[in-house]
């Protein structure tokens, strides 16, 4: 395999048989580089970039106004010299991959552990949505201020289920518009994903797309939870201290499941 191309902020891994997609790779809260999926990919066929979002050189230092076209210009650059681009985002970042391609034509997208909404973020003492466009923030939920952890590590899923309800004007403009999607979406999700309910987010993001005439592929597990383990992979350690639901067992269950679809959806070399 061509050695990666890395630098503070990117990592490439390059395909010995191109496949003719290329995917743009973006983890979650952690901001972590993700090298080895990026890694799995490419070793069948596709051309990876995975770039940290926030929190490198001239970034935003937290998921707190980002200009999605940060991301845009990558899918700009992506597209030049490859016939397919797809977005691969997990958590905050299948976020970011559903409005960016909400926002853009990408030719596939798959959203793990998906939001159907944009979210707040904190930074330098001020909230503000996690994302910016044109420059001025786009509109997020805002957090229920009366909620407090019960658990230790912190259980999420209940504060995010809460502040959906407390402004559903505000909800329903924080919405992310994924009917605008025109390529292929693959959605995967945990039953016991215990940070958000991001099997309830997958079914909200279908249904609103099939008013629209849109198809959407969903993956789920019951027994799965935040974090996917694809064929391959260990678990991830790290991150922001949070319960996160599931087991090994189970979100591994959950990526065998879901790399079948993977692979379609990417036109990746399956032997």
């Amino acid at each position: 395999m061509p050695s990666p191309i890395v630098s503070d902020d990117t990592y490439d891994a390059l395909p010995e048989r191109p496949c003719g997609t290329a995917v743009l790779l973006l983890a979650g809260s952690s901001g972590r580089l993700e090298s080895a999926r990026a890694d799995l990919l490419s070793h069948r066929g596709a051309r990876v970039r995975a770039i940290r979002w926030f929190g490198g050189i001239g970034q935003r230092p937290a998921p707190h106004e980002v200009p999605i076209e940060l991301l845009i210009d990558q899918i700009e650059l992506l597209r030049r010299d490859h016939d397919r681009v797809a977005i691969f985002g997990t958590s905050f970042g299948a976020e970011a991959a559903l409005v960016t391609a909400a926002t853009v034509e990408v030719d596939a997208t798959i959203a793990v552990s998906p939001s159907s909404v944009i979210w707040s973020g904190l930074a330098e003492g001020r909230w503000s949505s996690h994302w910016s466009l044109g420059g001025s923030p786009m509109p997020a939920v805002e957090f229920d201020s009366a909620w407090t952890p019960t658990t230790d590590p912190p259980e999420y899923l209940s504060l995010y289920s809460s502040s959906l309800s407390l402004d559903p004007a505000l909800t329903e403009a924080a919405t992310i518009p994924v009917e605008r999607i025109s390529g292929d979406l693959l959605l995967i999700a945990g039953g016991d994903d215990r940070v958000w309910p991001s099997a309830a987010f997958a079914t909200a993001i279908s249904q609103r797309r099939r008013a629209h005439g849109r198809r959407t592929t969903i993956v789920q597990h019951p027994d799965a939870g935040h974090r996917l383990l694809l064929p391959g992979e260990v678990a991830a350690v790290g991150g922001v201290q949070m319960a996160r639901g599931g087991t090994p067992r189970a979100d591994a269950a959950l990526g065998a499941q879901a790399w079948p679809e993977i692979s379609r959806i990417l036109g990746l070399d399956r032997d």
